[in-house]
C-alpha cells in the first residue's frame, strides 16, 4: 500500500473517503453544538454545561480523526 509512509501534512491533505467526510461533517457539528451551550448567555444547569464540554470534545476528535483518514490506492480482488 503506497500511502503507509505519509507524513502527517501530506495525510491530511490527500483525499478523504466519502465516510469519513461525513464523520467528519457531524463531529464538526457536534463541536459546534457543545460550543454554542457553553458560550451561551444564560445561566444554564451544571450537568448540561458539562455535558456541551463533552460534546466538543468528542466532535472534535471525530473531525481530526477523520480527516487524517486517507483513501487506499490498491483496488481490492474481488472474493471467489
Amino acid at each position: 500500500m503506497k500511502n503507509n509512509n505519509l507524513n502527517l501534512a501530506e495525510r491530511v491533505l490527500a483525499p478523504t473517503p466519502k465516510w469519513f467526510k461525513i464523520l467528519r461533517t457531524v463531529g464538526i457539528a457536534l463541536a459546534s453544538v457543545g460550543g454554542i451551550i457553553i458560550a451561551s448567555p444564560v445561566a444554564l444547569p451544571v450537568g448540561l454545561v458539562s455535558a456541551a464540554g463533552y460534546l466538543v470534545l468528542g466532535g472534535s476528535i471525530i473531525s481530526v480523526v477523520s480527516q487524517t483518514a486517507v483513501k487506499s490506492e490498491e483496488v481490492p480482488e474481488p472474493s471467489k
